[in-house]
C-alpha cells in the first residue's frame, strides 16, 4: 500500500487552491474546475469541490467542517515561514512553538477552517527522524 494524498472538499475552489499555492509555494495542477492537486515530492494535497462529493456518496463530506485532522508540512525554517505568512494567513492558532517531541511548530487555519501545521525538527532525535 502507498499513501498518495489527502483531499479537502471546499465550497470555493479558487480561494482554497490560491491559499495553498501561496503558503506552500507549489503550483496547482487543475484537472477541471472541480478538482486540483498540489503535488510535492512526498505527497499530494488534492482539493475537490462540493460537486465531487455525490460521485463517491451523497452527503459523505461537508466543506469547512473539519475539527479533527491536521495537514502537516515539513519546512526548513518555521520561524522564517511564520514571518512570511504573517501578512497573509488570517487565523494563527499558535506562533512557532517547540513541541515536546522535538519539532518547532506553527499551527494555523486555512480559509475553510482546516488546521495546518508547518514544522521544523530542532532536536537531534527529530532531525534524525526527518533526515532526507
Amino acid at each position: 500500500m502507498q499513501f498518495v494524498s489527502v483531499r479537502i472538499i471546499t465550497g470555493d475552489m479558487a480561494r482554497l487552491v490560491d491559499f495553498y499555492e501561496r503558503v506552500t509555494g507549489v503550483s496547482a495542477v487543475w484537472a477541471n474546475e472541480d478538482f486540483a492537486e498540489l503535488r510535492a515530492a512526498s505527497a499530494t494535497l488534492a482539493i475537490g469541490s462540493t460537486r465531487t462529493v455525490p460521485l463517491f456518496a451523497p452527503g459523505s463530506a461537508h466543506p469547512a467542517d473539519n475539527r479533527s485532522a491536521i495537514l502537516e508540512f515539513l519546512v526548513d525554517d518555521v520561524d522564517s515561514v511564520y514571518k512570511n505568512l504573517s501578512g497573509f494567513v488570517e487565523d494563527f492558532v499558535n506562533e512557532p512553538t517547540t513541541m515536546p517531541w522535538g519539532n518547532r511548530a506553527l499551527l494555523f487555519r486555512d480559509p475553510d477552517g482546516n488546521l495546518v501545521n508547518f514544522f521544523t525538527p530542532v532536536t537531534p532525535a527529530a532531525i534524525e527522524k526527518f533526515a532526507r
